[in-house]
């Protein structure tokens, strides 16, 4: 079997447009969220979203191409543009040996909504020749594989909030075994737009509370919703050997993954955690089993909702054990970043890898009311020196789905 190592990465998030700016966003403890600027709230429950900002496309792609693609596939773009400068992976391999595996949760509703407005006020002959190419979610995997000539497979996971760790680790067992040599592999989200947060609303998913500071409060008592959050990560995984021979910086190794589904309820969790106490034990015993848990940082879902952060907190109890859930460290940088749905588990991936590399564990910001169903470490407001030697990035979906990935320093 094939090791696979991290060799390039890329990000667009509500607290920061690259890598740096994003990793001293995470570790200064930044809020991401403030009031909704895309449109007007007045008639929304939901006053409050973690935006990207100071976005320029055109750093990535030509102004001809924007009125051609939806916002989700721009952050993709400019996402995978940072991975695969980083890696400096081109030219390096024939391009069928180079894949994509990139996914949303929701893809381009902000083209679907347009469009829909559009066709109602001025009829069927007005809807763009664009409109399906920008709409549907393997776009922004196809754009990104025809931009660098990836001819290798190009899979687009869709599993809502999960959508960003299973198409990562999908891409490493690709790799593993032995189908690719490397993959540029993440999520891409941009749903805030009046239907997406109308409709996350709706199912009272949302938090309600317009204070942005205490909107999004993982593990905490208070919580009561998520915050919806946009933007897109990319990693550039590679096969080690491959890495080594042709000398690039390798930022860290993918060693585990883990995917089950709880099969209970469309968006409820299972109130038990057994499916993702599963996905967490897959991960970690293909990470090589036993781990000194006082070195392992866990980078939780943690949604701020009432549920999951309970449910997920039982999960780690069981896929650990209880007594190495309470000495391991866990955070939620949702707390900064809000939930960005399809692109959350990619741009948390980034988080583990930079935690790993840096020895430092950003925390959970806003962290106020302990909650007894809620009781193990979760870095709380400031963020930590650890030497961790492991690190599990965790996602969980509507639908049940549940996936961790699991990294290590070499």
């Amino acid at each position: 079997m094939n090791r696979v190592v991290v060799t390039g990465m890329g990000a667009v998030t509500p607290i920061g447009n690259d890598v740096e700016s994003f990793w001293q966003g995470l570790v200064s403890g930044k809020c991401g969220i403030g009031p909704v600027t895309k449109f007007d709230t007045a008639e929304f429950k939901v006053k409050v979203a973690a935006e990207v900002k100071d976005f320029d496309p055109s750093r990535y792609m030509e102004k001809a191409e924007l009125r051609k693609y939806d916002v989700f596939c721009q952050y993709a773009l400019a996402a995978a543009a940072q991975a695969v400068e980083a890696s400096r992976i081109q030219g390096s391999l024939p391009s069928e040996k180079i894949g994509v595996y990139f996914g949303s949760g929701i893809g381009g509703i902000g083209t679907f909504e347009e469009q829909q407005k559009l066709m109602l006020e001025k009829g069927p002959r007005r809807v763009s020749p664009f409109f399906i190419p920008a709409l549907i979610i393997n776009m922004a995997g196809g754009l990104i594989a025809i931009k660098y000539n990836f001819q290798g497979a190009a899979v687009s996971s869709v599993t809502a909030c999960a959508t960003g760790n299973n198409a990562i680790g999908e891409a490493y067992r690709a790799i593993k075994h032995g189908y690719l040599t490397a993959a540029l592999a993440g999520g891409a989200e941009a749903a805030i737009v009046p239907l997406g947060l109308a409709g996350f609303s709706n199912m009272k998913a949302l938090s309600t509370t317009e204070d942005p500071a205490s909107a999004c409060v993982p593990f905490d008592a208070r919580r009561n919703g998520f915050v919806m959050g946009e933007g897109a990560g990319a990693l550039m995984l590679e096969e080690y050997e491959h890495a080594k021979s042709r000398g690039a910086v390798i930022y860290g190794e993918l060693c585990g993954y883990g995917a089950t589904c709880d099969a209970h309820h469309i968006t409820a969790p299972d109130p038990e955690g057994k499916g993702g106490a599963r996905a967490l034990k897959l991960a970690l015993d293909e990470a090589g089993g036993y781990v000194d848990p006082h070195k392992l940082y866990i980078n939780a879902h943690g949604t701020s909702t009432p549920l999951n952060d309970a449910c997920e907190t039982l999960a780690i109890k069981k896929g650990l054990g209880e007594e190495a859930a309470r000495a391991c460290v866990i955070s939620s940088t949702k707390s900064m970043t809000g939930h960005m749905l399809g692109a959350a588990g990619a741009v948390e991936a980034i988080a583990c890898v930079m935690a790993l590399s840096e020895g430092v564990v950003p925390p959970t910001i806003g962290y106020q009311e302990p909650d007894p169903a809620c009781d193990l470490d979760y870095v709380p407001n400031n963020a930590r020196s650890a030497d961790i030697e492991l690190a599990l990035s965790a996602s969980l979906g509507f639908g049940g789905h549940n996936a961790y990935l699991a990294f290590r320093r070499l």
